[in-house]
C-alpha cells in the first residue's frame, strides 16, 4: 500500500502529460492540415490500394473528411475534399446503392462553391462537373451533361493550369466523341508539372491522362 501511495502522484501528472502530447497534434490541428492528410490517404487508397479493398477504406476515410467538415465548417477546401472522397467511394461501390453516396457528395461540392468557389484552383466546380457527366440521367440520377460542361469550365476558370481542371474536362469531352478537343486537353493536362507535395497522386493522375491519351488516339486512328 504504501508503494501505491507513493506512485499515485507521480503517475497522475505522468498520465497527464502523455494525454496532453496525444492531444496537441489534434488541437493544433489546422484546416489545412486536415487537407493535407486527407490527400496523402485518397491518394494511397486510390493509387496504391488493391480494388476490392478500396470501398471500405474509402467509406472509413468518408468518415473522417465528415468530422474535418464539423471541426472547419467554413473551410471551402475540407468541404472540397469531403466531397471529392465520397465521390469516389460511391464509384468504388457503384451501382444503385451508390447513389445516396453521390447525392452527399454533390451536396459537399455545393458547401463549398458557396463558402469559395475560388479554393484548390475551383477544384470543387471541376469535380461536380465530373459527378454530373459519370452519374447517370433522370430517372436514375442526376447526372446532366449541359451542367457537367458548365462546371468543368468554371473549373478551368479557376484552374487553367491545374492538371485535374484539364484532366476531367478532356475526359468529358472524349466522352462526347470530341476526341480532337479532348486529345488538346488531354496534353495540356500532361505538361503541367508534377505537384511535389503530392508526390503519388501526381504520379497517378498522369498514368490517368496517359490512358486517356491512348483511348483518344484509337478513337482518332
Amino acid at each position: 500500500m504504501r508503494i501505491l501511495r507513493a506512485t499515485k502522484p507521480i503517475l497522475r501528472p505522468l498520465v497527464f502529460v502523455l494525454l496532453s502530447a496525444l492531444a496537441s497534434p489534434l488541437l493544433a490541428e489546422t484546416a489545412d492540415d486536415s487537407v493535407q492528410a486527407l490527400q496523402r490517404q485518397w491518394a494511397q487508397i486510390q493509387y496504391r490500394t488493391p480494388e476490392k479493398e478500396r470501398a471500405d477504406k474509402l467509406g472509413a476515410l468518408t468518415r473522417q473528411a465528415q468530422a474535418a467538415t464539423e471541426r472547419f465548417p467554413q473551410s471551402a477546401a475540407v468541404w472540397t475534399w469531403s466531397g471529392i472522397i465520397r465521390a469516389s467511394h460511391a464509384g468504388a461501390i457503384r451501382g444503385l446503392s451508390a447513389l445516396s453516396i453521390v447525392k452527399a457528395a454533390r451536396s459537399d461540392l455545393e458547401r463549398a462553391i458557396e463558402i469559395d468557389g475560388s479554393a484548390l484552383d475551383g477544384a470543387a466546380y471541376t469535380s461536380l462537373g465530373s459527378l454530373y457527366y459519370h452519374v447517370p440521367g433522370w430517372p436514375i440520377g442526376f447526372g446532366d451533361d449541359k451542367k457537367a460542361r458548365t462546371y468543368l469550365l468554371k473549373g478551368l476558370e479557376y484552374g487553367a493550369q491545374d492538371v485535374d481542371a484539364n484532366y476531367f474536362y478532356a475526359d468529358y469531352l472524349f466522352q462526347q466523341k470530341d476526341y480532337t478537343q479532348a486529345l488538346d486537353y488531354a496534353g495540356r493536362a500532361e505538361k503541367i508539372p508534377a505537384d511535389p507535395q503530392r508526390p503519388l497522386a501526381s504520379e497517378g493522375r498522369l498514368g490517368e491522362i496517359k490512358n486517356l491519351q491512348a483511348k483518344i488516339q484509337k478513337k482518332l486512328h
